[in-house]
């Protein structure tokens, strides 16, 4: 049996673990503030193939990742869930302040068998991480995003970043302070929503 996700076939070890995760989340989110309320019954498609729609966008070839903002594992662990079968040699790091949702991340790695750390530090106080690859998912506006992300990136890597409808107003203030290569993708879940792979990135003038 095949398995769709975000419109791509998966195998049906990573579906399992993106609906055991799912089961996780819906769990702790009794608990602790991991997802807003009222978008839990929404969860498969609003966080977990939101999220998922990324890797088709992370580089062929990468041995460490890291999210910034985790929160609730989105979309890090989602992306170390497919990074599971198709990158099992890559690590993973999710960079996250907040001590409960730490947490969370920590039992949802050693549950569903994660090469993945948790750094609960503020995303600016983490020691660089030089990753391959920076991902972020509602998190702050891009301007404010990329001093974040080029903390912890190769000068060679590229982030990936989800931003909803205001995604052209951003990159146009981004622009102003920074210079840096971009390609844009149509979300899978939102028409208004952008996939924004950036590289390059460097202060203006």
């Amino acid at each position: 049996m095949e398995f769709s996700v975000a419109g791509r076939d998966v195998s049906r070890e990573t579906y399992d673990d993106l609906v055991q995760f799912g089961d996780l989340v819906r769990k702790w989110t009794t608990k602790i503030n991991l997802i807003a309320p009222s978008t839990i019954a929404d969860l498969w498609d609003r966080h977990i193939v939101d999220s998922a729609q990324l890797y088709q966008y992370a580089p062929e070839s990468f041995d460490l990742w890291v999210d910034i903002g985790s929160g609730g594992g989105f979309p890090g662990v989602i992306m170390a869930i497919y990074a599971k079968t198709q990158r099992p040699n890559a690590n993973f790091i999710l960079i996250e302040s907040d001590q409960r949702k730490a947490a969370f991340l920590r039992t949802a790695a050693r549950e569903l068998g994660l090469k993945l750390e948790v750094v609960a530090q503020r995303i600016e106080e983490a020691k660089p991480m030089d990753a391959d690859v920076v991902s972020a998912r509602a998190l702050t506006t891009l301007s404010d995003l990329l001093p974040l992300t080029i903390r912890h990136l190769k000068s060679d890597g590229c982030c990936l970043l989800h931003k909803g409808k205001r995604a052209q107003e951003e990159i146009a203030q981004a622009r102003r302070n920074w210079q840096f290569d971009l390609e844009e993708h149509a979300s899978f879940t939102d028409p208004a929503a952008r996939l924004l792979v950036i590289q390059r990135i460097s202060r203006a003038g």
